[in-house]
């Protein structure tokens, strides 16, 4: 057993693409030594912006030998009326390996045929690392890569050297026929900017160590965190809490070296928000308050290089900032001027997307679907809805936000309160955006939660009316992402909606522009989202078939979709459920098969059979306590009445045949049936439940 490594030298891969490509690599190896049948213990990765490494503990030093049967052509094809190889014998024995006279007969399922046992002995791992290592490499994914010099092999950036260690050998392979494996690794790029030669693969991270390298992710990730936090202390405060960026930070330094830099106080008028993405998103630089939460005019920054000099290097990040932070004021203030009004007016020169007009068309859109959702939840927010939607997306225009892209929304908020807006509307404009990723924040005002509805099922409703429709590799508008954002929204305020109708009221303010009829693009749409809480639902540990069977019966109203999950799913551990179940598919399947649309109610005086009176008897009975624990909210106890239904199924079962010949008892028993069957459905569709 020994240890492998491989690591792939390259020039600066972007801080986002590393940790993706660790895992993929991690993943692909464990996949392919497992194919390859190598034994192997654990894996670990490492990864700077300057290399991209693997580490594979005890892996075996080649395959165990593999004996199996390999089953060859029938008997009587291949046996004479001798019981010798034939001509087919002979050629299943040369083709794996074996003499004809070793084969062996063997019974079937199909039959007598002739078997070889073959043994094929395992080979050397490092042979087979030469075969797996290019094909590994060239498996990783990036978002993008490039080609460079006159190679054909793509990748996030140009390869300059390829480490390959099994123990202390090296595997020895080409890439593109230019790049050759070695021994041989590389330090700091300013600090140890040499060749480093590795003697064994358990060498390889304290190799590094020597020339300024921390490969570990992990560790460097808690030296990062350990030195932010040690510089926020010596300016006298504590640096405000940004776990992405130390993420970020991490990817971007092979050795960090934190330093305090300072502004004037002068900034400290701009919102706090401008100052922390002026020092986040261009600088990657820390922001610091006091122990109240204020900003303080100091930042840290992360270098990738020791120095004799760090107030020389701090100074340098300052000049840098001053510039960016004059800038952010001089936009502010210059934004602060423009009413938000003039900035909706000017959203008429912004495309929102080719066929469904400008920016401008769809803030008219979401003003007025915003307006419907509130007049059917909260008609006393109707006016301030319309207020926020009219202004949601007028700060895209302001200068502020064409700086920092990622304020859109925040600047809203603030550019509207300066205004004079109400703080409704105010923290709508910026809510409305929310969740901007999974997991992420959800409106907390009501106000804010209609408006974010209304713009992410404007934009869906409009993709999907013009055949813009996410498919399995592609979602260019994050329609998947905006879908499970409404569902989530629909949920935290327990909004008893009609989706349905808010999504006709979406689709009536597009018209028909695909030349669909709107009714088919409201049920692609409807489909889409029940699409998005079916997985949902599972991931949240939910059965497949308790949630198929829920979905089934409609999602019109989203909370009461998860009580009706709920319920189910605490139902089925019930002994008598699944009885219960196949009661319900034996109804669902005569009602099928029967081919008649039942839509009257039984009549009493054609149900000749006792058992069929004591069902609709105990139909009745159950029908209204089920409606009135419905109306209450009591999902289980309606389950539970319905499930006291089974005993009285299961007589009229037995007892009653449905499908008679006299048409008027055939039609008063599917009637029955189709009762069954209403009642169950307000719940579940039954069919869909394993059983």
């Amino acid at each position: 057993m020994e240890r492998f490594v491989l690591e792939i030298g390259t020039e600066e891969i972007p801080a986002g693409y590393i940790q993706p490509a660790l895992k993929a690599l991690a993943r692909n190896l464990d996949g392919k030594l497992d194919a390859a049948r190598v034994a192997h213990g654990k894996i670990a990765v490492y990864g700077t912006p300057r290399r991209l490494a693997v580490a594979v503990e005890d892996m075996a030093a080649r395959q165990p030998s593999l004996t199996e049967t390999i089953t060859g052509p029938p008997a009587r094809v291949g046996l004479d009326e001798n019981g010798k190889p034939a001509v087919a014998a002979e050629k299943f024995a040369a083709k794996v390996g074996v003499k004809a006279s070793r084969l062996q007969v063997v019974e079937t399922e199909k039959g007598s045929y002739l078997a070889a046992r073959v043994t094929r002995k395992g080979k050397a791992t490092s042979a087979l690392l030469k075969q797996i290592l290019p094909e590994l490499i060239l498996s990783i994914p990036f978002p993008k890569t490039m080609r460079w010099g006159r190679g054909q092999i793509a990748f996030a950036r140009p390869i300059h050297w390829i480490l390959a260690l099994f123990g202390d050998k090296t595997v020895v392979f080409r890439l593109d026929d230019r790049i050759k494996s070695g021994r041989y690794s590389r330090g700091h790029m300013f600090m140890a900017p040499g060749r480093l030669k590795v003697e064994t693969a358990g060498q390889y991270p304290q190799c590094l160590e020597q020339v300024h390298v921390v490969a570990d992710p992990l560790a460097r990730k808690e030296l990062v965190r350990r030195q932010v936090v040690e510089a926020a202390t010596r300016a006298g405060g504590q640096v405000l809490e940004d776990e992405e960026l130390i993420d970020i930070v991490t990817n971007l330094v092979e050795t960090p070296v934190a330093t305090v830099g300072r502004f004037d106080d002068q900034f400290l008028e701009l919102p706090r928000e401008i100052l922390i993405t002026a020092m986040r998103e261009h600088q990657k630089y820390f922001a610091v308050v006091d122990a109240a939460g204020r900003l303080m005019s100091c930042f840290i920054a992360v270098n990738n290089t020791r120095t004799r000099d760090l107030e020389l290097v701090a100074r340098g990040h300052e000049r840098v900032l001053r510039a960016r932070l004059s800038d952010a004021r001089f936009f502010f203030r210059a934004d602060s001027k423009v009413s938000l009004d003039t900035w909706v007016d000017q959203l008429k020169g912004v495309l929102f997307q080719a066929d469904l007009g400008t920016m401008y068309d769809k803030v008219e859109r979401v003003r007025r679907l915003a307006g419907k959702l509130a007049e059917m939840t909260s008609p006393e927010l109707k006016t301030d809805v319309e207020r926020a939607a009219r202004l949601c997306k007028a700060d895209l225009v302001s200068q502020v936000v064409n700086e920092f892209p990622k304020l859109q929304g925040v600047m809203g908020r603030i550019y509207a309160a300066a205004a004079g807006e109400n703080d409704q509307v105010a923290a709508a404009i910026e809510e409305h955006y929310r969740p901007v990723a999974s997991g992420g924040r959800l409106p907390e005002t009501m106000t804010g939660a209609l408006l974010a509805i209304a713009d992410k099922l404007d934009t869906i409703c409009g993709c999907f009316n013009v055949g813009l429709v996410p498919t399995g590799a592609s979602d260019p508008y994050a329609l998947r992402r905006q879908g499970i954002g409404i569902v989530q929204i629909m949920l935290d305020k327990k909004l008893n909606l009609s989706l349905q109708t808010a999504v006709r009221a979406s689709l009536n303010s597009y018209g028909s522009q695909a030349g669909e009829p709107l009714e088919q693009v409201a049920g692609q749409v409807v489909n889409f989202i029940a699409n998005r809480i079916n997985r949902m639902l599972v991931e949240e540990g939910y059965s497949k078939d308790i949630v198929a069977a829920v979905v089934a019966a409609g999602i019109d109203n989203i909370p009461y979709v998860w009580q009706r999950v709920a319920a189910l799913d605490k139902l089925k551990g019930r002994p008598d459920f699944e009885p219960l179940a196949v009661a319900f598919k034996r109804v669902a399947n005569i009602l099928r098969k029967s081919g008649q649309k039942v839509e009257e109610k039984p009549r009493q005086e054609l149900l000749v059979e006792a058992a069929e009176r004591d069902l609709l008897q105990a139909l009745d009975k159950v029908s209204l306590d089920v409606g009135r624990l419905l109306a209450i909210g009591d999902l289980e106890k309606a389950l539970s009445s319905i499930a006291s239904l089974r005993a009285a199924v299961d007589r009229f079962f037995d007892d009653v045949m449905v499908m008679v010949d006299d048409e008027r008892l055939r039609r008063n028993r599917l009637a029955l049936l189709g009762q069954i069957e209403g009642l169950f459905s307000r719940i579940a569709d039954f069919s869909k439940i394993s059983t």
